[in-house]
């Protein structure tokens, strides 16, 4: 008896003499506008760079930019560690203390703008459309404007820097949150439904344990950014090491620049890599 060996019954092209692949696997169409496409982006680059003022390089370019590279590559090594006054391991421990510090304020806060915002927790679109317009509204001030805003409010410091960093990550991570949550699984939440579980458990049974790695995922990416932006916070007053940084930068100490900057780049780079490594046990 012969039995059929396609089960699902589609017929498979087969390739006739002559012919190949090619001709049966339609190609992709060609945008006919992609040179005009080109074109506009090629017109927009040239307006935007020409509206660039140029005037020349000043006389002293050439001796700033080898004192620059000179004190970059020969570091103030002895800046690492003072015993009696601010270094570089102060600044960075500063920094760090800011960045933690603001992202621990911004997941606490967020966390219920993401369920607010969460089109599958809310009863009406427009209940989940306020949550995401107002997390809309704190995304556009950038982490320096209310890092200014702030240093008037209470003074130049790290409070300010923490206050700035935790504003400002509560409309990033609340989006990342709230788009987890529309992720979930339904199939939990509707078993849970049907053995009768309130709204609270369906909350700490069903949705807590399918969202939470991807919330310490997104708290650990948030957190290397903060880092960064801590970084720059501290140039304008908001404490850790870019306070530092601007002076030596302001007095033209190249050689304090370097390790700085050094002393930056291990950070990050460490931070980056724990950080990735914890990220990838989690999701």
């Amino acid at each position: 008896m012969r039995t059929n060996s396609n089960p699902t019954n589609k017929t498979i092209p087969t390739v006739r003499a002559g012919k190949s692949w090619d001709t049966l696997v339609p190609k992709p169409r060609k945008n006919r506008y992609r040179w005009l496409i080109l074109v506009a982006l090629i017109a927009v680059y040239a307006w935007a760079l020409a509206g660039i003022p140029f005037t020349g390089f000043k006389e002293t370019a050439a001796q700033i930019t080898k004192a620059i590279i000179s004190g970059i590559f020969s570091p103030d090594w002895d800046y690492v560690y003072l015993p009696d006054g601010e270094d570089l391991l102060r600044g960075l421990l500063d920094t760090l203390a800011i960045s933690i510090g603001g992202t621990f304020l911004s997941t606490l806060i967020c966390i219920p703008f993401a369920f607010w915002s969460a089109t599958n927790m809310s009863r009406s679109g427009a209940i989940s459309g306020s949550g995401k317009l107002l997390l809309s509204i704190i995304r556009t001030f950038p982490e320096i404007v209310m890092a200014i805003l702030f240093i008037k409010a209470v003074g130049p410091g790290s409070f300010a820097g923490v206050l700035a960093l935790g504003l400002h990550s509560v409309g990033m991570l609340g989006k990342l949150f709230a788009d987890e949550i529309e992720n979930i699984d339904r199939g939990p939440l509707e078993a849970l439904t049907a053995a009768g579980a309130n709204r609270l458990q369906l909350l700490w049974f069903a949705v807590i344990p399918q969202v939470l790695p991807g919330f310490l995922s997104y708290t650990l990416y948030r957190f290397e950014i903060n880092v960064r932006s801590a970084t720059i916070l501290g140039v304008i007053g908001a404490g850790g090491i870019g306070t530092p940084l601007i002076f030596a930068l302001s007095t033209r100490n190249w050689d304090r620049v370097g390790i700085i900057l050094l002393g930056i780049i291990v950070m990050i780079t460490a931070i980056d890599a724990i950080s990735g490594l914890i990220r990838k046990r989690l999701v």
